[in-house]
């Protein structure tokens, strides 16, 4: 498989809440740059996830506007927008 990331992304394992529609759900960020970012979600949560979505890690309470990229499983891959 091509790589296809701008950089390559640094593992982490941060609590965060993905937000926008008048409800959210706990997640966990596996690994991110500054582009984008892979999602660790509760099993119900990624078949009803909406293709652009707001991503707050807990640590620094830092929210990001996020465009889904890719799903498999229980695992989503977003870009970063503005």
């Amino acid at each position: 498989m091509q790589e296809r990331r701008r950089q390559q992304r640094i593992e982490t394992n941060e609590v965060a809440y993905i937000f926008g529609d008048g409800s959210s759900t706990s997640c966990r960020v596996v690994d991110m740059t500054e582009h984008g970012a892979a999602i660790e979600l509760p099993l119900s949560a990624g078949h009803s996830m909406r293709d652009r979505f707001k991503l707050m890690i807990v640590k620094d309470r830092v929210e990001k506007n996020c465009r889904l990229i890719w799903r498999s499983g229980s695992r989503v891959g977003v870009e970063f927008t503005d």
